[in-house]
């Protein structure tokens, strides 16, 4: 029997978004020349925020599917919860760039915010054994 295999999903899949949002911040160092710092450069600035924010969010969102998946409480909608989280955040990193995939950005924006209370409000209901 696998442990937390929901949990190891969705830390692999955050994992490998993490190596996705590093080289598009890399990309946009090397081509407008910026190696440290952002130089107050908009492009560079967008793409770092996008890295940073996926760092904000992404731990407190694998913290709560452990839990919850440790609990026994996750089938089988929290496969589909983790599953959303990552494309949320996929938009997000396109959307930061403007544009015309802007729109993600306020989609991930809204799928994080809604990951992140959702799976706190179960974790909370766990906790005080009404679920």
């Amino acid at each position: 029997m696998m442990l937390l295999p929901v949990t190891l999903a969705a830390a692999a899949a955050a994992a490998i978004l993490n190596v996705w949002l590093m080289v598009r911040v890399g990309r946009v160092r090397a081509a407008e020349k910026i190696f440290v710092g952002d130089e107050d450069n908009v492009n560079v600035i967008r793409r770092m925020r996008a890295h940073a924010n996926f760092t904000e969010n992404a731990p407190f969102v694998l913290i709560l599917l452990a839990v919850i998946e440790l609990s026994g409480r996750g089938d089988p909608w929290l496969a589909y919860v983790a599953g959303l989280f990552i494309l949320g955040r996929v938009a997000h990193g396109f959307g930061m760039d403007g544009g015309a995939l802007a729109k993600g950005r306020m989609i991930g924006t809204i799928i994080s915010m809604l990951t992140l209370l959702g799976l706190a409000v179960v974790a909370v209901l766990i906790g005080l054994g009404v679920m």
